[in-house]
């Protein structure tokens, strides 16, 4: 083979590999439907230097309230554990995340559990927000094995289960003005947990606890 025919199969191959490497936001047929619609969604980067898919109309003041109603975390749609994602971690997922949120609100707003729970007067924000998958997969191709032999053990790896596995979270939220019942902010958003070692280790918990402080802190810089 020619060396220029050589340069052209490597250059493909690179292509071709690192095209595969984990997205950082949820794509489109990720979507759950949790939210009524997913118009007008752009990338951002947070505060933290974490990629999300977010729309906040131009108009949003977080001063413009002083009452939250938010009860948990939903498990959207119905979950279905399995020997990767099990019913335990499913529940510790959701109670992590909506103790941490209800902490952050409640910094400064009074926290309800709905509307109707809100004293006379109140300028309430409702918040909705659900998990909406949490999954293990291949992870992505890295430059250095895009070199034949080693792109075709990390091939090989895949196909056996043995290649490290990127673990994932999925969150879609919305946060409504109850006064018009319009929507000021929306966000979809992967959260990247620690890597596991091959496609038979169970997801936990504990791989999410570190990103999800990242998450934390971008949605106590949202709300200053």
């Amino acid at each position: 083979m020619s060396l220029s025919r050589k340069l052209l199969v490597g250059v493909a191959l690179t292509s071709l590999l690192l095209g595969g490497c984990t997205s950082k936001i949820t794509e489109k047929e990720q979507y759950s439907g949790f939210l009524p619609n997913y118009s007008n969604l752009q990338e951002v980067t947070t505060p933290s230097g974490e990629k999300a898919m977010r729309w906040v109309t131009p108009s949003w003041n977080p001063n413009a309230y002083n009452t939250v109603a938010f009860k948990q975390l939903e498990l959207y749609p119905a979950p279905k554990p399995n020997e990767r994602v099990n019913r335990q971690t499913l529940d510790q997922l959701q109670t992590y995340m909506t103790d941490n949120a209800k902490s952050v609100l409640s910094q400064k707003y009074r926290v309800v559990p709905n509307v109707q729970s809100a004293p006379a007067g109140s300028r309430v924000l409702v918040v909705r927000a659900a998990i909406t998958g949490v999954t293990a997969s291949n992870e992505g191709m890295k430059w250095y094995e895009v070199v034949p032999i080693a792109a075709a053990v990390g091939a090989t790896q895949a196909a056996t289960g043995h290649r490290d596995q990127d673990t994932e979270l999925f969150i879609e939220a919305e946060m409504i003005d109850a006064s018009n019942g319009q929507t000021v902010a929306k966000v979809v958003r992967k959260v990247m947990g620690q890597q596991l070692k091959n496609a038979s280790q169970q997801v936990t918990a504990n791989d999410f606890k570190v990103a999800l402080k990242k998450l934390t802190s971008d949605m106590q810089a949202f709300l200053k």
